[in-house]
């Protein structure tokens, strides 16, 4: 039991399985990350209620759906678009980039090992409430394959505010910490966006803060970072350590955050299974200590942070 928990820990926080190193061959699809107006979308449960209405939301702003996966209901079609039985039909019949899953959770596994199989390169679990050990055994696959990059679960999604979106949701939003990612105000201060990600709180998921940062960093478009956090784990200070290594100097691009969860009690979970402070870990402060020392500047309130990220590029110059 002692063991089993052990690989459980480590797993969850990223590091590596037995015989799996961290740097290994998934960091490779961190790319498949960046959405354009050309991005062709599937999803997955197309014609259940979420899938119908998500989908039908998505056409709308522009995404480009070319599909669906209902098993069972291949060769019909559902919001004017054609349904397959299976995803590697659909990546046949499409030659589908990526996949937005709304599948029950006790099927959500099995959804995005299937996408896993057709190798598509963008994967997006929305389901909360997936078994861990579903997750324990996805996490596996993922860390030994270099096709598909999964985003999720338990998060709304990925959006590219011109182009794409994929599920609910020129500075660039990264959050585990859902509802304060629907509300990040820098439109109101006269920033845009190059993409929004919202990486999922649970504690097993496919995509990081380093996984999003690595493509932000890089990305002559995105001017300026935000990081929401929240408690439970160590993704932010890993973000932080990779902020310090990474994000320094005079080329380094501001960063402005904000970490849910300051006043809650140890050992109460708050909202999912990953925003949690356990064995003396995951609180608010030590989080913020962190990205402080990295030189990120943490609001502590969610409604200051586009007037931060505006003020701190106004000064460097960069709008």
């Amino acid at each position: 039991m002692a063991a089993t928990a052990r690989i459980f820990a480590r797993v969850r926080d990223n590091l590596v399985l037995p015989g799996v190193r961290f740097n290994s061959v998934y960091n490779a699809t961190r790319k498949n990350l960046i959405l354009t107006g050309e991005t062709r979308v599937i999803c997955q449960g197309f014609t259940g209620k979420q899938g119908s209405f998500h989908g039908k939301q998505a056409i709308e702003y522009g995404t480009k759906m070319v599909g669906g996966v209902s098993p069972g209901k291949g060769g019909k079609t559902h919001l004017n678009l054609p349904i397959f039985n299976t995803v590697k039909e659909a990546k046949q019949a499409t030659d589908c980039e990526a996949t937005v899953i709304y599948v029950p959770p006790p099927h959500a596994a099995k959804a995005i090992f299937e996408a896993l199989e057709a190798e598509i390169p963008l994967i997006v679990c929305i389901t909360e409430g997936i078994p861990q050990q579903d997750m324990v055994r996805v996490k596996h696959a993922l860390l030994r394959q270099d096709k598909s990059r999964l985003v999720g679960p338990n998060c709304p999604g990925s959006l590219h505010p011109i182009a794409a979106r994929l599920a609910l949701c020129r500075d660039t939003s990264i959050g585990r910490a859902v509802w304060v990612l629907y509300h990040v105000p820098t439109t109101e201060v006269g920033l845009g966006q190059t993409l929004c990600v919202g990486i999922g709180g649970d504690p097993f998921n496919g995509t990081d803060f380093i996984d999003c940062l690595s493509i932000f960093l890089k990305d002559p478009e995105t001017k300026g970072i935000v990081l929401i956090g929240e408690i439970g784990g160590v993704a932010e200070e890993k973000a932080a350590e990779f902020l310090l290594e990474h994000n320094q100097g005079i080329k380094a691009k501001p960063v402005v955050s904000f970490i849910a969860g300051l006043t809650a009690p140890p050992g109460r979970r708050m909202g999912h299974a990953g925003a949690i402070i356990s064995g003396g870990k995951g609180g608010a402060q030590d989080k913020i200590n962190a990205l402080e020392k990295a030189g990120v500047i943490v609001t502590r309130s969610p409604a200051q942070m586009g007037k931060e990220l505006y003020k701190e590029m106004k000064r460097l110059e960069l709008c």
